[in-house]
């Protein structure tokens, strides 16, 4: 008896095993990749690409719904480690080492591109592109493919040729940033679970307009009206999605421009879709204008001097960091010190973040709080407007010495940083970011008078607090004043740098899969 009650648990044990193995087998192969790098062409810099793990996005989690529908095979991201173009060597490296993974997990049902759209590779004129056409090449035109990306990003014709389905933000600030890479796996799900499979019809507009997200802000007009037009398309009877591609306005390759994309089943509802937002992204292109009032640096500091009202934020657009600049750039920060209103410690408080200096940093550790640190910021590789600066002052807060952590990854790390006040200024020093941690520092931001950060349009940790904004025309690599740009491969014509240029014929192209492109 015991014998066959044995025999029964290990039949049924058996079983189960079976049936686990399908369920598994059955669950669609999704591979992951992507590039996120933003970079200006307009600086001496040059970085490496660094492809780094994939950590699956909250929603994808193994015990979430969409998680334990498919089975997620991540290989690498593509993320900077400094600013500038990257070197083409490293770009091949990174390109490579994403491959063999991909080879290594093959095969795929489905695929999906994680880009951001604005990477710059010396050499190589559509990166995100060819980096899409080159995994084609070894997961095969069979597997259904989406794309994600920020709408400062470009939707050259390959990005357009490989994506099965493609979607991108609707907001600038990108407060949606998360739920529009979401969109794009759920609809993936949906159309590998429904059979569906990719949809017949991906209609691609070129607008040809170049502009940054400060001209662009879909917080007013006329990008916030723009905007609310995209989920009106996509509700449209057979259409799946639809997207306005701003462009990337400090590229300088032939991409780089606006673009519209609808994908759907129904032929005239996405041709009408996309010549419907194509066309009103044209007519509204004069209206476009800075978010905040927009003023030569000298004008803003004058303002916020005069201001009673605090926090008075003064975004430092030219080498915003975020907007892919070096975040380097000293040209300000140096005028900002000479000003005689800040020389006195009693003078109306500034926090300016911030500023590279890994140099003062250390120096501020050797001086300690209160003490006085001298050592030269800025400009290490970005010196193209300024020289570094030799900053002097007292040490306000510097970050504790830590051991070298050959467990944590640097870009995971925070930057060491030293907050120095010289006269009544307080430099954030050791990063480039604009919205540096300042928690145990014994600085709140509510309390400064003005806070500069290299930033264009603010984000919602600023914009929250601001009592005042003006955005400063400064100088850098990411410069808003577009027609001093030295561009020489943007096709021409285009606005602004072409204002008077006639309308465009604002063509409607149906893009074919890759599928259909090669017929295999």
């Amino acid at each position: 008896m015991k014998i066959k009650f044995l025999f029964l648990n290990l039949c049924l044990l058996a079983v189960l095993c079976f049936t686990d193995a399908s369920a598994q087998q059955k669950k669609p192969r999704i591979g992951i990749a992507g590039i996120q790098i933003e970079n200006s062409v307009f600086m001496p810099n040059r970085q490496a690409i660094v492809g780094r793990p994939i950590s699956l996005p909250s929603y994808l989690s193994e015990d979430s719904v969409m998680g334990q529908s498919a089975i997620w095979l991540p290989s690498l991201i593509g993320g900077g480690s400094g600013r500038g173009p990257v070197t083409k060597e490293s770009f091949e490296t990174f390109v490579e080492s994403a491959l063999e993974i991909i080879r290594n997990n093959m095969p795929y049902d489905a695929f999906w591109f994680y880009n951001h759209g604005a990477c710059s590779v010396d050499g190589v004129d559509d990166p995100e592109g060819e980096f899409m056409e080159r995994v084609r090449a070894v997961i095969g035109n069979d597997a259904l493919v989406t794309t994600t990306m920020d709408l400062h990003g470009n939707v050259s014709w390959r990005v357009a040729l490989y994506s099965d389905l493609i979607t991108t933000f609707r907001t600038a600030p990108h407060d949606d940033a998360f739920q529009s890479h979401r969109r794009g796996v759920v609809n993936l799900l949906d159309r590998l679970s429904s059979g569906k499979g990719r949809p017949a019809y991906k209609a691609w507009v070129a607008v040809p307009v170049l502009l940054s997200g400060e001209w662009t802000s879909t917080r007013v007009e006329p990008a916030k009206s723009l905007y609310a037009m995209v989920p009106e398309v996509e509700a449209m009877p057979g259409v799946l999605d639809a997207g306005i591609w701003i462009g990337y306005v400090w590229g300088d390759e032939r991409r780089n421009q606006g673009v519209v994309m609808v994908v759907g089943d129904d032929k005239a509802q996405v041709e009408s879709g996309a010549k419907k937002l194509a066309q009103r992204f044209w007519d509204v292109r004069r209206q476009f204008s800075l978010e905040a009032p927009g003023y030569p640096l000298e004008e803003c500091l004058d303002l916020a001097i005069a201001s009673k009202k605090k926090p008075f934020l003064i975004s430092d657009m030219g080498d915003n960091p975020g907007g892919g600049g070096s975040g380097e750039v000293t040209w300000t920060l140096a005028r900002v010190l000479k000003r005689p209103e800040f020389k006195s410690p009693k003078g109306k408080s500034l926090l300016y973040c911030s500023i590279p200096g890994s140099e003062m940093v250390e120096a501020a550790r050797k001086a300690g709080v209160g003490g006085q640190a001298e050592a030269y910021v800025g400009a290490m590789t970005d010196n193209s407007y300024e020289p570094p600066i030799l900053l002097s002052g007292t040490v306000i807060y510097v970050s504790p010495a830590r051991e070298n952590d050959q467990q944590s990854s640097q870009y995971r790390r925070s930057p060491d940083i030293a907050i120095i006040k010289t006269g009544s200024i307080y430099v954030v020093v050791g990063t480039s970011s604009p919205t540096p941690n300042l928690a145990g520092t014994g600085i709140d931001p509510k309390k400064m008078d003005i806070i500069m950060v290299k930033q264009g349009y603010l984000v919602k940790q600023w914009y929250d607090m601001q009592a005042d904004w003006v955005m400063a025309q400064t100088r850098g690599s990411v410069d808003q004043d577009f027609k001093s740009l030295p561009y020489k491969r943007v096709v021409r014509p285009i606005f602004p740098l072409d204002p008077d240029m006639p309308d465009p014929e604002l063509n409607v192209i149906m893009v074919p899969s890759a599928k259909q492109m090669y017929g295999r």
